[in-house]
C-alpha cells in the first residue's frame, strides 16, 4: 500500500500543478526527522518543520502556507491542543493530523472539538502515516 500511496500522492500533486506542503511539529527532533523522512519518499511533497506549537502559529500567523500541519499534542511553549486552536482562527480549513503518544483520553476530545482533521497514536507506521496524508490531500483538491 505504501508505493500505493506514493503514487496517488505524486497524481495528486500533478494534478494540481505543484507540490504539497507539510508543517511537522513536534518537541522531539527525532520524531520530526522521521516523519520529514516519510514524506520526502516522494518530491510531491515539501516539508516545514516546528519544535512547538508556538513557532508553528507564528509560522502560520506569518503567512507560511502549508497543505497539513501534523501536530503533536504535549510540547513545551504552548501545547497541541491550543496551537490547533490558533492555528484555527487563522486558517479554519487548514487540515491538522494530531499524533500523540501519550496523552489523555481528555485531552485526545479536545483535540477533536478543536478541529483536528484526524487522530494517530505513536508509534505511527510508514504506511498508515502515507495513507492518511494520500487521504487528506485528496480532500483537499
Amino acid at each position: 500500500m505504501t508505493n500505493m500511496s506514493i503514487q496517488k500522492i505524486e497524481e495528486l500533486a500533478k494534478r494540481r500543478g505543484k507540490a504539497f506542503r507539510v508543517l511537522i511539529v513536534d518537541d522531539e527532533p527525532r520524531i520530526r526527522d522521521i516523519f520529514k523522512e516519510f514524506c520526502e519518499l516522494t518530491d510531491s511533497v515539501e516539508v516545514d518543520t516546528a519544535e512547538n506549537g508556538r513557532d508553528a502559529v507564528a509560522k502560520i500567523k506569518g503567512g507560511a502556507k502549508y497543505d497539513l500541519v501534523t501536530m503533536d499534542l504535549i510540547m513545551p511553549e504552548m501545547a497541541g491542543v491550543e496551537a490547533v486552536t490558533r492555528i484555527k482562527e487563522v486558517e479554519p480549513h487548514l487540515p491538522v493530523i494530531v499524533i500523540t503518544g501519550n496523552a489523555t483520553d481528555r485531552l485526545v476530545q479536545e483535540a477533536g472539538v478543536q478541529g483536528a482533521s484526524s487522530l494517530m497514536y505513536k508509534p505511527v507506521m510508514l504506511e498508515n502515516f502515507l495513507d492518511e496524508l494520500m487521504i487528506t490531500f485528496e480532500k483537499s483538491i
